[in-house]
């Protein structure tokens, strides 16, 4: 798919690149972005990013019975459970999780997702983005 090299890369969902083979993209236009790609020497291309500048990391510990001390709905997070892991490490609510220990789940459904985190061990981390970031991102990446 058209994503999977940019994840072999390293880019992850709302990263952004700041300069394309040393020039500065910053206030670029998508039209003048692509141009400029399409010009460029496709084996010397480089990005400078800077990683998910609007993502928070959360450390989440699940607890004796597996519980990760929040809810979620289509990835939302919508309740935190009180003096759980998750509410002391900074989990919060309204905000939309990006990534599970660096795989991103951006578009999975939530039985994927709590699939996906079951897998894990007892520790894990959650990149969570701020609801209206993370609504600006997802519709500027469908009109691509």
């Amino acid at each position: 798919s058209s994503g999977i090299n940019a994840e072999y890369g390293g880019l992850r969902f709302g990263d952004q690149i700041v300069q394309i083979n040393g020039e500065n993209v910053d206030g670029w236009s998508r039209k003048k972005t692509t141009k400029f790609l399409e010009k460029a020497d496709p084996c010397k291309i480089t990005f400078d990013v800077r990683n998910q500048p609007l993502g928070k990391i959360i450390t989440c510990v699940k607890d004796s019975h597996g519980h990760i001390g929040f809810q979620f709905k289509r990835a939302k997070i919508k309740a935190i459970i009180k003096n759980s892991h998750a509410a002391n490490n900074g989990m919060l609510t309204d905000h939309y999780i990006i990534d599970i220990d660096g795989q991103n789940i951006v578009g999975m459904t939530d039985n994927i997702i709590q699939k996906i985190i079951m897998s894990k061990d007892r520790t894990f981390t959650a990149t969570i983005m701020p609801e209206l970031v993370y609504y600006f991102l997802v519709k500027r990446v469908s009109e691509v």
